[in-house]
C-alpha cells in the first residue's frame, strides 16, 4: 500500500503488517503484555519488598498516590487517598467514643514558654522536638512561642480551673488535630515526620476505678482499629517503666510488627496517668481530693503500618473496609464491539453495587488500554477489579479480580451484589490471615542470651522471661546497640504464657517475673 504526503514524499506500508497493527491497536492493550506496558508507561514498582524494603516503602507511598513530598524535610502531603482512609478510621473510632460520653474539643497550636516550663514532667521527653515560633515578619517575637508536640500542657491548667467539685468529673475531652516534633534524623512518611494527625484523649475521673475502666476500653477500640480494619494483628499489654509515659502511672499499648524489617511498631497508647497533675476538687464529702486522669492517642502512623504490612511488590494492598475505592469497574473493548454499549454497562454495575452500599467508581477513560488500568488500579491497591467486555455482557456477566490474591472468577451480574460483598469479607480476613500467619511466624521464645541475640540479628519478634527490673532493660539497650538501632521492651501481653517456677529472665539470671515482648523499633 503506497501513501502519498503532501510533501510530495511517498511511503510504503506493507498492508498484511498494518492490519495486524490495526487488529492489536484495537485490542485495547495493544497486543503488549503487560510487563512492557508497565515499562512503557512508567507503571509499576522498581524496588522489591524483600530488596530494598525503605525504597520500595518511599516508592509505594508515592507512586500509590498516598502522599508527596513536601519542600520542608520530614513533612508530608496526604493526598486523598490517605485521607479517605484516615477518615475511615476517624469516623468508627469518633462513634465510638461518644458512646462512652467523651465530648470532641480543640484547644490552640501555640504554647507559651510559662506553660511548658510548668508542665516540664509532662513535657520532658518531648523537649528536644519542640518547635518555636521566634519572629513575625522581621520582628522579633519578645516571647517565642512553642508549637506543640503534644497538649497536655494546653489543656490541664484549664481542666483545674474547670474541676471544682465533684459534680464536674469525670471530665472527658478529645480533641482531632496535628501536632509538630521537629528534631530527629531519617523522616519516614507516615512513621516518623515533623507533622502528623492524631486524636488526644484526655480524661479525668474521680476514681482510679474508673481510669482503669477506661483505659482498657481505650485499648480495645485501638485494636479494633487495627484487627478489624487496618487487618493487622497486635498484641495488647504493658509498656515497661522505662518505656511508658514519662510521669505517668502506667501505659499500655497495642503492639504490631513488621516482619520484613523485623521491628515493632507502636501502634496506639492509652496512658493511665495517676494523680501526678496535681489537679484538686472537693469530693462528695466536701474533702480535698485528687483526680485521676488519663490520656491515649493514635496517630496516623496506624496508615504506614498496614502499607509496610500489606503491601507487595505491585504496590499497595488495601483493606476492604478501609479502601477508599472499594471496586474498580474497567471496560474492555474488543474489535468489532459497541464500545458505548459495554461503557453503559460498566455505568450500570457501578450504581447497582453503589446502591447496595460499595464505593465502586468505573474508569471509563479512553486515553489508556485496559492493560495500563490494571497496572494502576492495583498499584493503588483496590481491593477488587470488576473487568466487563462484550463476551461478558453476552453471558451476563463480569470478570472480578482479588488484589490480595489476584484470583479471577466470573460472576453473574444477577449475583454480583451477594458475591461482591462475599469477596470483600473473604479478602479483609484473608489479609488479616496472612498478616497474622507471617507475624506468629516471626515470633521466637528466647531463654538465655545467646538465643536472644541470634533471635535478634535474625529480624524475630522476641518474646523472652524477665525479671521486670529497669536496670536489666537499660542494659539490655546498651548491649545491642548498633547502626541499627537497640533492642528495648516492646510490651509484656495481657496474655501472659505460662511462667513455670524457677524460669530465669535471659538478660540478668535473675528470678523472672512475666513474659514480655522485645526487638527493634520504628
Amino acid at each position: 500500500m503506497r501513501f502519498q504526503l503532501s510533501s510530495g514524499l511517498s511511503i510504503v506500508v506493507c498492508l498484511g503488517c498494518f492490519s495486524a497493527f490495526l487488529l492489536k491497536y484495537l485490542s485495547g492493550s495493544g497486543g503488549k503484555k503487560k510487563e512492557d506496558v508497565e515499562k512503557e508507561t512508567g507503571l509499576g514498582l522498581i524496588k522489591k519488598k524483600n530488596e530494598n524494603f525503605e525504597e520500595w516503602y518511599s516508592e509505594v507511598v508515592v507512586q500509590g498516590e498516598m502522599i508527596e513530598y513536601y519542600d520542608i524535610s520530614g513533612c508530608y502531603i496526604l493526598r486523598p487517598w490517605t485521607m479517605a482512609i484516615w477518615e475511615t478510621m476517624q469516623a468508627f473510632f469518633d462513634a465510638e467514643i461518644k458512646k462512652m460520653k467523651i465530648k470532641n474539643c480543640y484547644f490552640p497550636l501555640f504554647v507559651s514558654p510559662a506553660g511548658l516550663k510548668k508542665e516540664k514532667d509532662d513535657i520532658e521527653g518531648f523537649a528536644p522536638e519542640v518547635a518555636w515560633v521566634t519572629k513575625s515578619g522581621k520582628s522579633e517575637l519578645e516571647v517565642p512561642i512553642a508549637i506543640r508536640p503534644t497538649s497536655e500542657t494546653v489543656m490541664y491548667p484549664y481542666y483545674s480551673k474547670w474541676i471544682r467539685g465533684h459534680r464536674d468529673l469525670p471530665l472527658k475531652l478529645n480533641q482531632w488535630c496535628n501536632v509538630v516534633r521537629w528534631e530527629f534524623s531519617n523522616p519516614t512518611p507516615f512513621i516518623k515526620s515533623r507533622e502528623f494527625l492524631w486524636q488526644e484523649g484526655h480524661t479525668a475521673f474521680a476514681t482510679k476505678e474508673e481510669a482503669d475502666k477506661e483505659v482498657l476500653e481505650i485499648l480495645e477500640l485501638y485494636r479494633r482499629i487495627f484487627e478489624e480494619y487496618l487487618a493487622i494483628p497486635i498484641v495488647k499489654g504493658k509498656k515497661s517503666e522505662s518505656e511508658k509515659l514519662a510521669d505517668g502511672l502506667y501505659t499500655t499499648s497495642v503492639e504490631a510488627f513488621v516482619p520484613n524489617t523485623g521491628r515493632g511498631v507502636q501502634g496506639a497508647t492509652s496512658h493511665c496517668l495517676g494523680q501526678n497533675l496535681d489537679i484538686t476538687y472537693e469530693n462528695e464529702k466536701g474533702e480535698k481530693a485528687m483526680i485521676w486522669q488519663n490520656s491515649w492517642s493514635y496517630s496516623t502512623r496506624t496508615i504506614g503500618v498496614m502499607v509496610m504490612v500489606h503491601g507487595d511488590d505491585k504496590g499497595l494492598v488495601l483493606p476492604p473496609k478501609v479502601a477508599s475505592i472499594q471496586a474498580i469497574v474497567i471496560p474492555v473493548p474488543s474489535k468489532d464491539a459497541d464500545t458505548h454499549v459495554i461503557f453503559d454497562a460498566c455505568l450500570k454495575i457501578v450504581a447497582q453495587l453503589s446502591e447496595a452500599g460499595f464505593r465502586v467508581e468505573a474508569d471509563l477513560r479512553d486515553n489508556y488500554s485496559p492493560d495500563w488500568k490494571y497496572s494502576h488500579w492495583e498499584l493503588k491497591g483496590v481491593p477488587l477489579r470488576i473487568e466487563i467486555g462484550a463476551e461478558g455482557l453476552e453471558k451476563k456477566q463480569v470478570g472480578c479480580v482479588r488484589r490480595d490474591n489476584c484470583v479471577k472468577v466470573d460472576i453473574p451480574v444477577v449475583d454480583l451484589v451477594k458475591e461482591v460483598k462475599d469477596m470483600f469479607d473473604k479478602i479483609q480476613q484473608n489479609l488479616f490471615d496472612v498478616a497474622k500467619q507471617k507475624r506468629d511466624a516471626s515470633i521466637q521464645v528466647a531463654r538465655t542470651w545467646d538465643e536472644f541475640t541470634v533471635a535478634l540479628s535474625n529480624k524475630k519478634l522476641i518474646l523472652a522471661p524477665w525479671c521486670d527490673e529497669h536496670e536489666v532493660e537499660e542494659n539490655v539497650k546498651i548491649r545491642t546497640k548498633s547502626a541499627i538501632g537497640a533492642a528495648k521492651s516492646l510490651c509484656s501481653p495481657f496474655d501472659q504464657p505460662e511462667l513455670p517456677e524457677g524460669t530465669l529472665c535471659f538478660a540478668s539470671g535473675k528470678p523472672a517475673k512475666k513474659w514480655t515482648y522485645w526487638g527493634r523499633s520504628y
